[in-house]
């Protein structure tokens, strides 16, 4: 039986749009706030409270900042911001 390595999602061009530096180096992670601040799926990790506080703090270098705010608010309600 042949295997074959999983195919992997290239992110080079998601890495050039504002808000997408990171995309793609969280393997395993599968809840992100980048999405909903108009950044690039795979950008601004939430699955962790640390996590999901550091998106807050770098939400300001997404296309629409308050999206990524109203993610982390709808999986923790309690963090502050």
């Amino acid at each position: 039986m042949i295997t074959r390595p999983a195919k992997q999602r290239d992110y080079s061009a998601a890495r050039k749009k504002p808000g997408g530096s990171n995309a793609g180096k969280y393997p395993g992670v599968k809840s992100f706030a980048g999405p909903s601040g108009g950044a690039p799926s795979g950008s601004y990790p939430i699955n962790t409270r640390k996590r999901a506080k550091a998106a807050l703090s770098y939400a300001r270098h997404a296309p629409n900042p308050s999206g990524i705010r109203k993610a982390v608010h709808r999986k923790y309600p309690d963090l502050g911001g």
